[in-house]
C-alpha cells in the first residue's frame, strides 16, 4: 500500500522562553493547518506517534503523547510516545508510515517535540548522555562531544580528512541556516571563524558543536489512495529503513563507521529502487561536523577521502550538484531532539513540492530527497526516501 505526505509544519528551532512542550506542539500543529490550508481535516487523524526524549527540564512525563494531543485539540485517538535517543522523531515518522502501510490506519500525524533551553549545562550533559554508553564511557567522564571527537581526531590522524574539512560543514550549514527564517543560528562563518573558536573537546571547537533548541515539528501521513483529499501535491514516502548498532566506540569493529547508517540506508535505497546518484536533495545528522562527514560514506554520497575536495568545490551546498542541509542541518538549524527528524522531513517536504518560502534556498526540479536521523552516537539510525508525487 502507497504511503504520502500531505502536510508537514514546524516551529522556529532556537529559543523559546515562554513556552514549554504543549505550546511549542500546539504552534507546529497550527503551522500544519496554516500551510496546508483547508483542505487538512484534523478529526480524520487515526493515530499519532510523537518523538522526544524529555517533556522539559531533563525529565520523563508518562502518557506524554496522549497529553499533547489533548491540549492541541485533536482527536482522542490511539498516541504513542516515541523514544530512540535523537532519532525518536525520524522514527517517530517511521512508525507513522509503517502503520499507513499496513493497512492498520489510512491517516496517521507524525510529530516530535522537545524543550531544552531550560535546562543547565551541567544537567544536560548528564540527560543527554544517558543515549549513549552509561556503564564504560560516560563513568570515565566521555561526553558525547568526547565520543565524536575521538572520531576526528583518528580520521586526521589517519589522513582521511583535514581540520579544514570539518570547519567547512559548518561554513556550509550555516551559510544554509542564514536563509531559513526557522533556523536557531543565523550567523554566517567562515572557516578562520571555525578554526578560532573555543575548543569544546579536541579537535572539536564550539562551531563543530550543534546547539541545544526548544522546538517542534509534525507532519500528517495517509494512504496514498486517499492524499488526493489532503492536497493536489503529496509526496510519496518511497522507502525507508532503520537499523541499530553498539552503543560504545569500543565494542565496534571500526569506530570511525557509522554501520547502523549504512545498513539502514541500503535498505531504504532498496525498498525505493533509488540509489545514492537519484537523489536531488539530502538532509543528515550533523550533531558534529565530522558526523556529517561520516554519514557522506555511509549514505554512499562520497568516501570520507573525497569529501573534502567536494566540500571546496561547492558539490555539496545550494546550487551544487547535492545540496546537502538546506535547512541548515542541526549544526545551525538547531537539536530539539525529539523534532529533529521530523523537521528533516518537513524540509524536504517543502524542497520536493517547490514550496519553499526563501527562492535561494529552494532546489530547482529537486524530485527525490532522503532524510538520515541518527541516535547517540549512531547506536540507532533511520533513513527515508521521499519522492515527488507523479502527476
Amino acid at each position: 500500500m502507497g504511503v504520502a505526505v500531505v502536510a508537514a509544519g514546524q516551529t522556529r528551532f532556537g529559543d523559546h522562553p515562554t513556552s514549554g512542550v504543549k505550546e511549542l506542539f500546539g504552534a507546529a500543529v497550527d503551522d500544519l493547518l496554516a500551510d496546508a490550508g483547508t483542505a487538512v481535516d484534523l478529526d480524520r487523524i487515526d493515530a499519532a506517534f510523537v518523538g522526544s526524549l524529555s517533556c522539559g527540564q531533563g525529565m520523563q512525563l508518562g502518557n506524554f503523547a496522549p497529553a499533547l494531543l489533548d491540549d492541541a485539540g485533536l482527536p482522542p485517538v490511539s498516541a504513542l510516545h516515541v523514544e530512540n535517543a535523537c532519532a525518536s522523531g525520524g522514527f517517530a515518522v517511521q512508525q507513522a508510515v509503517q502503520a499507513v502501510a499496513s493497512g492498520q490506519y489510512r491517516c496517521v500525524l507524525a510529530a516530535g517535540v522537545e524543550k531544552m533551553r531550560d535546562v543547565s549545562g551541567d544537567k544536560g550533559r548528564y540527560w543527554l548522555g544517558i543515549s549513549g554508553d552509561t556503564e564504560y564511557e560516560r563513568l570515565a567522564g566521555l561526553t558525547f562531544a568526547g565520543v565524536f571527537a575521538l572520531i576526528a581526531s583518528r580520521l586526521l590522524h589517519d589522513g582521511a580528512v583535514t581540520r579544514e574539512d570539518l570547519a567547512r560543514v559548518s561554513v556550509k550549514n550555516h551559510r544554509h541556516a542564514a536563509l531559513n527564517p526557522k533556523a536557531h543560528l543565523r550567523r554566517r562563518l567562515t572557516v578562520e571563524d571555525v578554526l578560532a573558536a573555543p575548543v569544546v573537546a579536541a579537535p572539536l571547537g564550539a562551531f563543530d558543536c550543534c546547539p541545544t533548541s526548544d522546538g517542534a515539528a509534525c507532519v500528517l501521513v495517509t494512504d496514498s489512495s486517499i492524499a488526493a483529499e489532503f492536497t493536489d501535491r503529496p509526496v510519496e514516502v518511497a522507502g525507508w529503513g532503520s537499523a541499530s548498532d553498539s552503543l560504545a566506540l569500543h565494542s565496534r569493529a571500526d569506530f570511525t563507521r557509522l554501520d547502523a547508517a549504512r545498513r539502514a540506508a541500503d535498505a531504504a535505497y532498496a525498498m525505493a529502487g533509488v540509489g545514492p546518484d537519484g537523489l536531488d536533495v539530502v538532509e543528515v545528522h550533523d550533531c558534529f561536523t565530522v558526523a556529517e562527514l561520516v554519514a557522506y560514506a555511509e549514505l554512499g554520497l562520497s568516501s570520507i577521502a573525497e569529501a573534502g575536495a567536494r566540500l571546496r568545490a561547492g558539490e555539496f551546498d545550494l546550487g551544487g550538484r547535492l545540496p546537502v542541509n538546506t535547512s541548515g542541518g542541526l549544526k545551525a538549524k538547531g537539536h530539539p531532539i525529539g523534532a529533529t527528524g521530523v523537521g528533516q522531513i518537513a524540509e524536504l517536504f517543502g524542497q520536493l513540492r517547490g514550496d519553499i518560502a526563501q527562492p535561494e534556498r529552494q532546489v530547482p526540479g529537486a524530485e527525490v530527497g532522503l532524510a538520515y536521523n541518527m541516535g547517540g552516537s549512531g547506536a540507532s539510525a533511520v533513513v527515508t526516501i521521499l519522492r515527488r508525487a507523479a502527476d
